[in-house]
């Protein structure tokens, strides 16, 4: 043990291919559910999962248009174009983990194709090799909002249990292909959004005439019983594949000691962590049968579904973390602040970022020991980050102290945890690197280490500079966290 962390502990950075990639329609690519998210024309960051829904006619706008105006992600941050340029920043870093994930339509362009884009794969290979030639592990996310646009056009995404076999073909094509490059796997990016923003995580569009919970709880009986599948065929393929899953973890705290907020919270953390029962535990949990019960919510399961979920659960647990949230019994008595795909009530001691983001550090340290408490599984911080405006100053430095600051504390606490007993395999920080944001599609909203010359229209050289948070964390990555101090 160093400074509190474990020898071989997995430091590195994070990204996703729909939001760094760009290149939408280069080496025989197709479009995916993000390729068709325009521009937000206002910014709402209460009710900020309104900016990344789209329509069928919206969708139809984007198919006609052949271009990257006012669509944000089809640009990314030319990370597909620049890769060996990035790859080479990600070694200097000295980064020990690159959480990443493959664009699906790469791959497969629409989903269903019979035999797989060979350019895609070969892409994503020659990253890997050069990957691991720089000691870096890649930790690979199956499915990160891109979906083939076809399968939610089409088949209507998660919700058609078709699209299971897409994805598990889709799944073992890459399984196999990258068999000895790849051992770290996550089925799926933040599963339990589909639940908060079922057209992102789920390819489900709006219908008037069904009501949408019904159907985000049936896409996510199929996307469990997809990662069922390729955990299934990950070991199968190579004993030494880890698989894990993914959660954006909600811990919520009461607004006060009145014991009606108190199993207010506990419901909310309870429906939060139903997702990581269902992948961990092999089980859905009490509490979401009585409240598909309660809601009229009938899921259509068929003999031997439940059997592979008990029998094909994930090696570890990763998850985001970036802010806690509150809950009340009566929230309307609250007033509200923003957040990434949801809101929350504030909380009156802690601040919060410009983008009304609650920041908690000691939260992290609470969430890593609820989470190992209650499962007992590696877990993976695979998400924690600062979105915030960077300024380039005369001398052309970028002197983020704000993210040194949030990622210092951050950081404590996860050592206070791992002394508490925590089994962790590592921390990826969101995201190494400017991207697109996820949910307000913006690129100002700056996430990364090293800082990309482009502004939230697109403009500008792309060019990489490295932020004065780059060294520092090049330095605590050295010293395997005892620069923490």
């Amino acid at each position: 043990m160093t400074a509190g962390f474990p020898d071989g502990f997995l430091w590195g950075v994070a990204h996703a291919a729909n939001q760094c990639e760009g290149s939408y329609d280069v080496d025989g690519k197709g479009l995916s559910q993000a390729d068709v998210i325009p521009s937000p024309q206002a910014m709402d960051y209460v009710n900020i999962g309104d900016l990344m829904k789209v329509s069928r006619e919206q969708i139809a706008t984007a198919v006609a248009y052949h271009g990257t105006e006012g669509y944000p992600k089809r640009r990314g941050t030319d990370a597909y174009a620049r890769w060996e340029e990035d790859a080479a920043l990600f070694a200097e870093l000295g980064i020990k983990a690159l959480r990443m994930s493959i664009a699906w339509t790469r791959i497969f362009p629409n989903g269903v194709e019979a035999e797989p884009n060979e350019a895609g794969l070969a892409h994503y290979e020659r990253l890997f090799t050069r990957l691991r030639e720089s000691g870096i592990e890649p930790v690979v996310t199956i499915s990160h909002y891109e979906m083939p646009l076809h399968l939610v056009t089409e088949l209507g995404g998660w919700e058609n249990r078709e699209v299971i076999g897409h994805y598990v073909r889709y799944a073992e094509t890459i399984l196999r292909r990258y068999r000895g490059l790849v051992r770290h796997w996550l089925t799926f990016n933040e599963i339990n959004t589909t639940l908060i923003e079922p057209y992102t995580s789920a390819g489900l569009l709006e219908d008037p005439e069904r009501p949408m919970e019904p159907r985000s709880y049936q896409a996510l009986h199929h996307q469990y019983l997809a990662s069922s599948h390729a955990t299934r065929i990950a070991h199968e393929v190579d004993p030494a594949n880890r698989v894990g899953c993914m959660l954006a973890r909600m811990t919520h705290y009461p607004a006060t000691s009145d014991p009606d907020d108190v199993l207010e919270a506990q419901r909310l953390n309870e429906m939060n962590l139903q997702h990581t029962d269902v992948q961990v535990r092999g089980a859905y949990p009490g509490i979401v049968r009585r409240y598909w019960r309660e809601h009229g919510i009938e899921i259509a399961m068929e003999p031997g579904d439940e059997e592979l979920l008990a029998e094909h659960t994930v090696d570890f647990l990763s998850f985001s973390y970036y802010m806690t949230l509150v809950a009340a019994a009566d929230p309307s008595t609250y007033g509200q602040t923003g957040g990434n795909l949801f809101s929350t009530i504030k909380n009156p001691n802690l601040p919060v970022t410009e983008w009304g983001w609650h920041l908690d550090p000691v939260g992290l340290r609470v969430t890593l020991n609820d989470l190992w408490n209650r499962y007992q599984v590696p877990l993976f911080i695979v998400e924690n980050g600062l979105g915030a405006t960077d300024q380039v100053l005369p001398d052309g430095s970028i002197q983020d102290d704000h993210r040194i600051d949030y990622m210092q504390r951050h950081l404590e606490a996860v050592r206070e945890a791992i002394a508490d007993g925590v089994d962790l395999l590592g921390y990826t920080c969101w995201g190494g690197i400017d991207i697109v944001s996820a949910s307000t599609s913006q690129v100002t909203k700056r996430y990364g280490l090293i800082y990309v010359d482009a502004d939230d229209a697109g403009h500008g050289t792309y060019d990489r500079t490295r932020k004065k948070s780059f060294g520092w964390y090049k330095e605590l990555i050295a010293s395997n966290g005892a620069s923490l101090g």
